[in-house]
């Protein structure tokens, strides 16, 4: 059983990588039984297919991606604003290594899959709402403190946040770049600044409270 259950968690590894990098479509069974060097007997004892071992990965994803986040450092942040910056900032600092390291697997699969496979899509999309509804309490509470008479929901500026960072990933991946999600992050900072504007005696309040990350320096462009 140990055994069993080793290789079935070795080809859920290998899917969140290669899926990554190599697309849904491109990705063979072959493929992956060859990285987690397990047979295809070993395969199809686990999973009916390959949608059905990608629809596994997308629930290993969320439940790995779900303790990262949960175990965050911007949890620690009392004031609501700043732990929504420092999610950003969180979010900033997890981009590095190669393109496939740090790009999303459910916004790389929906991209591919939203047409052709709905049971993909409806789990890539649960997998991005519910990341999204874990900010939410932090937003709505920045929201009534800091801009209470404002008309946008904390539904919908935690998607915009969520829909900034897929877009970034997609550009990172179009220009061989990985400054251009960076980039897209900044950016989507300074705009959840202005939405949620500090008074002069807050600013100085929060700057104790708010946990920073260190400056990063964008990585050299690929060639």
């Amino acid at each position: 059983m140990a055994d069993a259950e080793s290789a079935r968690t070795r080809l859920l590894d290998v899917a969140l990588r290669t899926f990554r990098e190599k697309g849904y479509t491109a990705t063979t069974v072959d493929d992956l039984c060859r990285a987690a060097c397990v047979t295809k007997g070993a395969f199809f004892h686990h999973f009916d297919s390959k949608e059905a071992a990608a629809l596994a990965a997308v629930e290993h994803w969320n439940t790995r991606t779900g303790a990262l986040f949960e175990a965050a450092p911007y949890w620690q942040v009392e004031d609501p604003r700043a732990r929504l910056l420092a999610y950003l900032d969180f979010r900033a600092a997890r981009v590095r290594g190669e393109l496939p390291e740090f790009t999303c697997l459910l916004g790389t699969l929906v991209q591919e899959t939203f047409a052709s496979h709905p049971a993909l899509q409806a789990a890539c999309g649960a997998g991005i709402e519910a990341h999204a509804q874990t900010l939410v309490p932090t937003i709505e509470a920045a929201r009534a403190r800091y801009a209470p008479k404002a008309d946008w929901s904390a539904e919908s500026l935690a998607r915009h946040i969520q829909a900034v960072l897929q877009g970034g990933f997609v550009l990172a991946k179009a220009l061989n770049d990985p400054r251009a999600a960076l980039e897209a992050i900044a950016h989507l900072k300074r705009y959840v600044e202005g939405l949620l504007p500090v008074r002069r005696n807050e600013a100085r309040n929060n700057a104790s409270l708010a946990t920073r990350f260190p400056t990063r320096h964008p990585p050299s462009k690929r060639r």
